[in-house]
């Protein structure tokens, strides 16, 4: 049976892709359904994939129509309005975070240990604001090196997609492949599509288990980590403070707006 509020979700997902230091996976973890995803996904890629279709087909539908649909508006607000749009993400990260402290029940099952995993979480996600991608240019012509580059390049950013704080379209362009990957996608260069593409279903493949494995036999360590790296992308997504007093103030009103949305979500239980 399809779910087919998936594709909402889908297009909250496919809009924070096409925003480089906003991750899908925080995303998911503010629209309550985290877990399910990386089962999902994992189950995708064994003898019971069928069954996971009503669940990641809507979804699937949903950030594909996100990215053709929503790209122009993204690219709009961030060349037009970039500081209300990132108080907005921001607000939606900071009114998670009860709500993975609740699920983590943080105050009973955290020990020291985890709090030092939180701290090294939430440092390793904020070190990556002060990194600044190299001018790369666009590869045109697949050869054995740019192919063993790109998928690699590929592999890395799907992972970075599943975890949450983590943006993979920032860990592209910090490895120079964003340029690559979208004038690929403009020119339907078939080859770097297929060899980018490849690396991304085997970093979907390997990490979903990982994560999977993790959050199963040591939750309390797993939830420690992704509470830290949702903490650590606060610092990727600032923006600053720039512009008139009526910029600031619909920047703040823009993060009120996001941390009700993201902690009215987070009392609900996930479906």
């Amino acid at each position: 049976m399809f779910e087919w509020k998936n594709i909402i979700r889908g297009i909250l997902i496919g809009a924070s892709d096409l925003i480089p230091g906003v991750s899908g996976g925080t995303i998911a973890v503010v629209l309550g359904f985290y877990e399910k995803l990386i089962a999902s996904i994992s189950g995708f890629f064994s003898r019971e994939w069928k069954k996971h279709l009503g669940f990641l087909i809507p979804l699937g539908i949903g950030v594909g129509s996100a990215i053709l649909l929503l790209s122009k508006v993204m690219k709009w607000l961030l060349a037009e309005h970039p500081q209300p749009t990132f108080f907005f993400f921001l607000g939606l990260i900071v009114g998670i975070l009860p709500f993975l402290w609740r699920e983590a029940d943080g105050s009973r099952n955290f020990k020291p240990v985890h709090y030092i995993l939180l701290l090294i979480g939430a440092a390793a996600v904020a070190c990556t604001a002060f990194f600044k991608p190299d001018d790369h240019n666009s590869i045109i012509e697949l050869t054995a090196s740019s192919g063993v580059f790109l998928f690699f390049a590929g592999w890395l950013g799907s992972m970075a997609m599943i975890l949450p704080g983590v943006s993979g379209s920032f860990v592209l362009l910090l490895l120079g492949a964003y340029p690559t990957a979208i004038h690929a996608l403009s020119t339907l260069n078939l080859p770097l599509i297929a060899i980018i593409g490849a690396g991304v279903i085997v970093g979907f493949i390997v990490s979903t288990k990982f994560i999977r494995f993790l959050l199963a036999k040591f939750p309390s360590i797993m939830y420690a980590i992704i509470i830290g790296m949702v903490v650590g992308s606060l610092a990727v997504v600032y923006p600053g403070l720039n512009g008139s007093i009526g910029t600031l103030a619909i920047s703040i009103l823009m993060m009120i707006l996001g941390f009700a949305a993201a902690y009215g979500l987070g009392k609900q239980q996930p479906q």
